[in-house]
């Protein structure tokens, strides 16, 4: 699974993105809330991302943090929510706030966000108390759906670079499962992503 994007912003038109990382440029459809904090053109940037693989299509979708993807990835998975409402929603409100209308059933604010209808808004609700029930509403409190303390700062530095590892590997051909093994083999803490790469190509030899 490609999990973070680091590149170059080549193009940005709502809710296309296109990145190049390492020579090869992601396109990436991404909600608003993204646009809002997206540097220049030819500026580097970073993405949080969810990959979904169909029958007739490879998508990225791209978020300016993990809060913000694990938020979606919550949502696709009510039933009638797709990639395409989830967008929508994350587009009209922010994490935080529809965390807090979902935790004070507060379906007046989600009726007025496009495509939601006041059966959608309550089914959101009902579906997602329990999920977002550890979920605090304020970005700077915790990191996602586990509550994780923001001191753990150095276990997600460790997943950021793996996650970076795995897509720069399935960048260059190898396959999302055999990236995704070949990268969990190795001792990743203190050691950058370039090196982490390095390290799997030449094992993969």
């Amino acid at each position: 699974m490609i999990g973070r994007l680091r590149g170059i912003l080549l193009e940005k038109q709502a809710p296309n993105l296109l990145i190049e990382v390492g020579g090869v440029g992601y396109e990436v459809e991404a909600p608003m809330s993204v646009f809002y904090r997206l540097p220049e053109i030819g500026v580097e940037t970073t993405l949080y991302t969810h990959f979904v693989v169909r029958e007739d299509a490879q998508l990225l979708y791209g978020f300016s943090d993990a809060r913000e993807r694990e938020l979606f990835r919550t949502l696709i998975k009510v039933n009638g929510v797709g990639p395409k409402l989830g967008l929508t929603l994350l587009s009209g409100i922010e994490a935080s706030d529809f965390i807090r209308c979902v935790h004070d059933s507060d379906s007046s604010t989600l009726v007025k966000l496009p495509g939601v209808g006041k059966k959608t808004a309550e089914r959101l609700i009902v579906e997602l108390r329990d999920k977002l029930s550890k979920w605090d509403n304020t970005a700077a409190a915790y990191d996602g759906l586990s509550g994780t303390p923001l001191g753990q700062a150095a276990e997600r530095q460790v997943a950021d670079t793996e996650q970076e590892a795995v897509s720069a590997l399935v960048a260059l051909g190898y396959k999302p499962q055999e990236a995704s093994k070949v990268i969990g083999r190795i001792k990743v803490e203190g050691l950058s992503s370039e090196e982490v790469i390095r390290q799997a190509l030449r094992s993969m030899i």
